[in-house]
């Protein structure tokens, strides 16, 4: 994300603002009774599994779209789905394309007043999604899931990243607020040519993992192309790492109940490894002062064998040139969990004046006929048809990748998602630990603090 979900610079004070907004604007919940008809799905004529509705009915025949699709390809698959939404159901959508740092800044207040958007993206985790609901900005969504077959489609895992309970304090149960168009994964992008010019393949285990970073760096290579002066990207490497010592269910506690400790001994090793591999100089020279935006232009111009990133990134690289693949496990055909979930959900502000049609255009924006236009641009949730994606090798194999850790149930999280400070504290742990400023003992140490005292707050 985020980029798109990833993120993510904490807004301090978020709900304490909203929920003043709210009071001011004394904005009325969205009436949630209107039904949808839940036919078949087809491209073009139902949106998302149900049939069109009269806009009349819904008091509006307009909607207002915050959402985060802001690049090339991704800006014009929105455009040409908000198009044919607005064709199909004879209204006006107005988009207002936003990156996710000024999105998270001005849509809690937005989503308390009468003129917010109807449609916003709305970043996941207490301090975003969880600081809104709080406050009483978001429609609740579940009913209308259950219509249109989303936890069928996806499963009550995977959409537990965007419940909260009606406080927004219980994360993963209670009220589903939003889906996403996209599915996120990060892993491992790799350059096909370096690897062919020293006969190398995707590692089928973790040690093999690592003995790859040091063939490439004795090669010359610069074997991970990294850039962290935006502070997140170290979270989804130490996560990609921290991954391969843990399992899903210590994962699922630490991020949904506050009732595991993050002072382990697999997450000490992880910070050894990350630290480790930064001293070995497995990373871009001078990674701590390149923006994420500059490293990813460096690998798509050809300067690093791999990139470790999200799936949100593909749309902006060479799908013949560029291939992918998980992290791998402690042995062959044992996958590890995987840094991941749903992209940024799309979800309804309480008080808009249309919900039937703000609940459609989620609708539609994740339907099959939008996952075949998302797969041109980014790994869609829904897995599209097979020929969506027969001319991407490189789409192909993230979707691969993306059904793989669904159906073995190895979906991992976003660790700054533990509580609503994480994200400061892991970002800044982070630094100190790859400029060899703290040791790993030091580093969870540090970091169990601050996981204690949020959960307890």
């Amino acid at each position: 994300m985020n980029d798109q979900g990833h993120r993510r610079r904490r807004i301090r004070m978020l709900s304490l603002l909203f929920a003043a907004g709210l009071a001011l604007t004394a904005c009325l919940p969205g009436g949630g009774d209107d039904e949808e008809a839940s036919a078949g799905e087809t491209a073009g004529a139902q949106t998302g599994g149900g049939q069109a509705g009269d806009p009349s009915q819904a008091g509006a025949d307009e909607l207002v779209v915050w959402d985060i699709y802001v690049r090339g390809t991704e800006r014009d698959v929105a455009e040409q789905l908000t198009s044919e939404f607005e064709e199909e159901h004879g209204v006006t959508v107005t988009r207002e394309p936003k990156n996710l740092d000024d999105l998270k800044a001005t849509l809690p207040l937005a989503m308390g007043q009468d003129d917010g958007p109807d449609v916003a993206s709305v970043n996941q985790g207490r301090a975003d999604m969880g600081a809104i609901v709080a406050a009483g900005g978001l429609m609740d969504l579940t009913d209308f899931g259950r219509e249109q077959g989303w936890f069928d489609t996806w499963g009550d895992n995977l959409l537990a990243r965007n419940m909260f309970d009606e406080s927004g304090e219980q994360f993963g149960t209670g009220n589903l607020y939003g889906v996403a168009p996209q599915a996120e994964i990060v892993g491992w992008f790799y350059d096909r040519d370096t690897f062919d010019e020293h006969g190398l393949e995707p590692p089928a285990t973790f040690d093999e993992l690592e003995q790859l970073l040091a063939t490439l760096k004795d090669a010359g290579e610069t074997p991970i192309t990294f850039g962290n002066l935006d502070a997140w990207p170290a979270i989804h490497t130490y996560g990609a790492i921290e991954h391969t010592f843990v399992d899903t269910a210590y994962l699922n506690s630490l991020i949904f109940d506050g009732d595991v400790s993050f002072d382990t001994q697999e997450n000490a090793q992880a910070a050894e490894t990350l630290q480790r591999w930064a001293d070995q100089g497995y990373f871009t020279e001078n990674f701590s002062g390149i923006g994420y935006d500059d490293s990813w232009a460096q690998f798509a111009a050809g300067e690093g064998a791999l990139l470790l990133t999200g799936s949100w990134i593909a749309g902006e690289l060479d799908p013949e040139q560029v291939g992918f693949f998980l992290t791998p496990g402690d042995s062959a055909g044992a996958l590890p969990p995987q840094t991941g979930g749903m992209g940024v959900p799309l979800a309804v502000r309480a008080g808009t004046d249309a919900p039937e049609l703000a609940r459609q255009y989620v609708a539609w924006m994740t339907s099959e006929r939008a996952a075949e236009l998302w797969a041109e641009a980014w790994l869609p949730s829904r897995t599209p048809a097979a020929d969506a994606v027969a001319d991407n090798p490189l789409m192909g194999e993230l979707v691969g990748a993306w059904d793989q850790v669904l159906a073995e149930d190895q979906l991992g999280h976003y660790l700054d998602w533990a509580t609503p400070t994480f994200y400061d504290a892991l970002t800044a742990q982070l630094q100190e630990l790859l400029a060899d400023r703290t040791e790993p003992r030091a580093f969870v140490e540090a970091l169990q603090d601050d996981y204690a005292q949020s959960s307890q707050g």
